[in-house]
């Protein structure tokens, strides 16, 4: 029997859906799994048979106890923290006002969080038959499995994620120190890939045995859950998707969007636009949009052609390369749609770019662009240089004027769909009716999930050509011709990327479905979640692991 650390939520993305569809895989292979995190609505998940809260004092309070559809099992466990969450990059927390970057804390805070976990881990493993832990990124779900299980040696692997590496590791001794101690007891270090495998051999050079330790984890895709259709068939499962959003709450309402829109000028200062945007953030970001389902259902599910982006709405993510790129991509494919799942700090001026690029106003175009990173948030402005780039090659190749005129007459803020925040629950119905989906994360992603989910659901996917994406993209020459592979690759360099999502996203549509089922079967035989539960279960348990 294992257990799972992991100190964030179970809804979401990022080690967060790592962990769900672990659980998930576990559960349907008959294992027992017990998981410590916080997530505040584990009734959401049918695999959950047991969650527990634990007050201060450590008294358990079972929320429910129920059947599941599966021969196993998991059981959650939720620590009462104090009032802080420890996070390494802010973000809204429904049951924390506190969300503070682990960074940003003092020590004492940092140690009372680590006590309120180690009491709760300590209880786990002293009342079931726990065998092996599994712990989420370097810090510091790692402290808490070192002081609870080196002492009963119970054997314990960290799986370390981008995130706690770069924002915590790297800017604060203290967090390197806490990680170095974790990584020397662990028995295991997982890695998703070689991009991981090298920062975590780049960071931790000076602890001995590293290497040798350290073990490949693929990502996976759940295959049974993304599975391609054919065009007839996508209007049905909208329908299911519509189903699926029955009582889930709701978001940005469309007149927030009208009402900017009318506030939106060429004259306007820096902080005019930002106050301008921020009134229009006013809503739940983490929420669907209220009138989702009415834009899906405006959609031609058999007829037009439909270019999907699903992540964080922020410049890291490259939302404003999908979106500078898609006037050009029109003028070759005018029945092409957008579809843009997710929040985030960029959705406000990604709608302003929009609405710039249609009527005209280069004004305001130029200084969204100009202003970018302080648009979302950023203390100062910093530009948004690879769509900077390409307009400044479109109007050296005399191209620009063209590039607008096309913006307008097709109405491009209109061949745009803002979902707002969908989880796996509608995702698996939408990326199947989806022909291309476009990632251009333009900071290294250790694994894009939505990637494999976009191949095992027949949809074309393009990804920035470098780190964790390479990999991916690299996997599906041995499925499709190496002209076929090549598509997928956008380059990470500014005067680039745009201009290969345009011709990446044109090629792709032009291919049709011709080789969704390649792909579908990389994901299956490559990367399916049984497989990478299988092994994690088996590297956990082996004999001196």
């Amino acid at each position: 029997m294992i257990c799972i650390l992991h100190g964030y939520l179970l809804d979401g993305s990022g080690s967060n859906l790592w962990t769900q569809s672990i659980l998930r895989t576990l559960a349907g292979a008959g294992e027992t799994v017990h998981v410590m995190c916080q997530e505040p609505h584990p009734e959401k998940f049918d695999y959950i048979a047991r969650a527990i809260r634990y007050d201060e004092r450590l008294r358990p309070q079972v929320l429910f106890e129920r059947g599941v559809p599966y021969p196993g099992k998991a059981i959650l466990h939720k620590p009462k923290l104090g009032e802080v969450l420890p996070v390494y990059v802010w973000d809204k927390y429904e049951e924390y006002e506190k969300v503070v970057p682990m960074v940003d804390l003092d020590d004492k805070t940092i140690e009372d969080y680590l006590a309120r976990n180690v009491a709760v881990l300590e209880k786990i493993v002293s009342e079931n038959p726990v065998s092996a832990v599994h712990v989420n990124h370097a810090v510091l779900m790692s402290v808490v499995a070192e002081r609870v299980c080196t002492p009963r040696k119970i054997p314990y692997a960290i799986m370390p994620h981008g995130s706690a590496i770069e924002y915590a590791v790297k800017k604060d001794k203290r967090f390197y120190d806490y990680a170095a101690s974790a990584f020397t007891q662990a028995k295991r270090i997982f890695v998703i890939g070689p991009e991981i495998r090298q920062r975590v051999q780049n960071v931790f050079a000076a602890l001995p045995g590293v290497s040798e330790k350290t073990v490949d984890l693929n990502l996976g895709v759940d295959t049974a859950l993304f599975e391609p259709l054919e065009p007839s068939q996508r209007r049905v499962n909208i329908e299911k998707l519509e189903q699926a959003l029955v009582g889930v709450e709701r978001g940005k309402r469309p007149e927030l969007s009208s009402t900017m829109r009318h506030r939106l000028g060429d004259t306007m200062d820096q902080e005019m636009l930002r106050k301008v945007l921020s009134q229009a953030s006013d809503y739940t970001a983490k929420h669907t949009d209220s009138d989702c389902e009415a834009k899906l259902r405006a959609v031609d599910w058999e007829r037009e052609k439909t270019l999907l982006f699903v992540g964080r709405l922020i410049v890291s993510k490259g939302i404003q390369c999908v979106i500078a790129a898609l006037p050009s991509i029109l003028e070759q494919v005018p029945n092409a749609r957008q579809l843009v799942v997710g929040h985030g700090p960029m959705r406000e001026p990604i709608e302003a770019m929009l609405y710039a690029l249609e009527l005209g106003k280069r004004e305001l175009l130029g200084k969204i662009i100009a202003w970018g990173r302080y648009l979302e948030g950023a203390r100062e402005p910093e530009p948004l240089g690879h769509v900077r780039a390409y307009l400044d090659a479109l109007e050296r190749e005399g191209k620009l004027d063209r590039y607008f005129q096309v913006a307008r007459e097709a109405r491009v803020s209109e061949r745009v769909i803002f979902t707002g925040y969908l989880t796996h629950r509608e995702l698996r119905y939408l990326f199947p009716c989806c022909d291309v989906a476009v990632f251009p994360s333009i900071v290294a992603e250790a694994g894009p999930l939505v990637f494999l989910e976009a191949m095992a659901s027949g949809s074309f996917p393009l990804g920035i050509y470098f780190a964790g994406m390479a990999a991916s993209i690299d996997s599906t020459r041995s499925a499709v011709p190496g002209e076929v592979a090549d598509l997928m690759k956008l380059r990470q360099a500014e005067e680039h990327t745009v201009a290969d999502i345009v011709s990446g996203s044109v090629g792709a549509l032009g291919l049709g479905r011709k080789h969704a089922a390649d792909l579908r079967r990389v994901a299956v035989e490559r990367y399916d979640w049984r497989a990478v539960g299988r092994k994690l279960l088996d590297t956990l348990q082996a004999k001196g692991a």
